[in-house]
């Protein structure tokens, strides 16, 4: 059967589970899926190595950005309630090439990250018991990372239902794990029996600005990390009770709660270890968390140890949702092979396209770990490359498809068109500075050369022109896709009258 005659998935008599979960479920799994425990263990070091005291104020100033995309996220959700998202969204505004690199770095972000997060999952959940010695042993820690991946890529397989309830659990248990860091190090700080040169917390450590201009820059790229994950909920726009409105509200409501929860974090963090010991220790990335635990909780320091494994644990799950919702997408578009978008008919998930996400992230981790520990950090330093790239396509997006509305009113000038523009232009800038910054190979983690450039931006490289070659030769055998062209927003869905 020639490609172009293949059956749509859509024509299966299964689809996704409409209404399988409320506005509740959606913001946990957006929030589990930025991993705020992991994430603020992995940068908390560096950014304070840069900005001082200023660190809780660059990362209220990297969710500016977040939060004018989480717009666009939102209004066009509210025309187009389509798991692919970005991929969608994008094809509709500006064309089907632009769209299916946008899903393409999607799906690629999820490959590059799973891996890492259950390893960082797996390594934390093992110091909490005293199992340190595991930690060192490679091939169980790896073995141990393969399994959890595919115990969460099962759970996600079995239905939408059964995920939002494990996440439900797991937000509760790290956000309590974070509140109990954050009192116990502020009460200690105000007593005086930290055991670091501990500084008193002031509002103006809010001033990103504070630590010059270059710190500012350093921070905004971290923060597109910490922040970055929030739209899992809106990729569940079809299996989410009041779709049209709900994904993207939980989206926004996502960002907010981060930015309170950083910035809690941020301040308990550098007043209790002071800038000067957190700058000295920022090489030690993640682990500089378990030393903090360890002082500020004593005995109990498995509390905060297990806060970034359940966090991880959460976000290893959450994170292959967007990828597997946008290759389903895709699938039904004739944007890819028809099998990707395949659902099953017993748990109406899109189980194909969900166990080559975990399939190809699996190989992904165990090849470069191969090569070295840290190749494997320097895949999740491009990452900011590909997420910068398909954000700022979505505020471009937003909007170019409004565009026959932005000047109805102020309100929809200012947070359908400008907002989404701004973002996406602060995002394009830290796109173009990391390239910038990851030419150098003295940048990566690994400090090595890859053909005279540093290895994250290879990476970073070799990901763009894979999906190049791939668009081309599906472009070739399956033209249909291609045969799209962009439009605007149906007016009748934008002013919320039924059609």
């Amino acid at each position: 059967m020639a490609a172009e005659d293949a059956p749509r998935p859509a024509e299966q008599p299964a689809g996704l589970k409409a209404n399988a979960i409320g506005f509740v479920d959606a913001l946990v799994i957006g929030l589990n899926s930025t991993s705020p425990a992991y994430s603020l263990a992995a940068v908390i070091g560096p950014i304070v190595a840069l900005a001082g005291i200023y660190a809780p104020g660059v990362m209220f100033a990297s969710f500016v950005p977040m939060l004018l995309i989480a717009s666009a996220f939102y209004y066009l959700n509210k025309v187009d309630q389509d798991c692919g998202t970005t991929f969608s969204w994008v094809t509709r505004a500006m064309g089907p090439w632009i769209g299916w690199l946008g899903g393409w770095a999607i799906a690629m972000t999820g490959v590059l990250v799973v891996g890492s997060l259950a390893d960082v999952a797996v390594s934390f959940a093992l110091l909490a018991v005293g199992l340190d010695s595991w930690v060192d042993n490679t091939f169980v820690r790896q073995s141990l990372t393969v399994l959890l991946i595919l115990v969460m890529t099962a759970v996600c397989v079995i239905g939408t239902e059964l995920s939002a309830k494990v996440q439900n659990v797991l937000i509760l248990a790290q956000v309590a794990f974070l509140l109990v860091f954050v009192g116990v190090a502020l009460y200690q700080v105000y007593d005086g029996t930290s055991a670091y040169d501990s500084v008193e917390p002031a509002l103006g450590w809010l001033n990103p600005f504070g630590a010059g201009g270059a710190a500012l820059t350093g921070g905004l790229l971290l923060g597109v990390f910490i922040y970055w994950g929030w739209e899992s909920a809106v990729n569940l726009t079809e299996e989410v009770e009041d779709s049209a409105t709900a994904p993207g509200k939980a989206g926004l409501w996502s960002t907010v709660i981060l930015l309170v929860t950083y910035v809690s974090v941020g301040f308990a963090v550098v007043a209790y270890a002071g800038p000067t010991f957190l700058a000295e220790n920022a090489g030690e990335e993640e682990f500089i968390f378990a030393q903090l635990a360890t002082d500020v909780l004593g005995g109990w320091d498995w509390v905060l140890l297990l806060a970034v494994s359940t966090s991880a644990i959460a976000s290893t799950q959450t994170t292959i949702i967007p990828a597997s919702r946008t290759a389903l997408s895709m699938a039904r578009r004739r944007a890819l092979p028809a099998h990707y978008g395949h659902i099953s008919p017993r748990f109406r998930t899109p189980d194909v396209s969900t166990w080559w996400v975990a399939g190809i992230a699996i190989a992904w981790y165990l090849v470069v770990n191969q090569i070295s520990t840290n190749a494997l950090f320097d895949s999740l330093t491009a990452l900011s490359l590909l997420i910068a790239f398909y954000y700022a396509l979505t505020g471009i997006a937003c909007a170019v498809y409004y565009r026959r509305h932005l000047f109805e009113s102020v309100h929809n000038f200012l947070l359908i068109g400008l907002g989404p523009l701004v973002g996406a232009g602060l995002l394009t800038w830290l796109l173009v500075r990391s390239v910038s910054d990851m030419s150098d190979p003295a940048n990566s983690y690994s400090g090595t050369s890859w053909f005279g450039l540093g290895p994250p931006l290879v990476i970073g490289i070799g990901i763009a022109l894979t999906g190049v070659v791939l668009m081309i030769v599906w472009r070739l055998r399956s033209p249909v896709f291609w045969e799209e062209r962009p439009g605007v927003a149906d007016p009748d869905l934008v002013h919320g009258k039924e059609r």
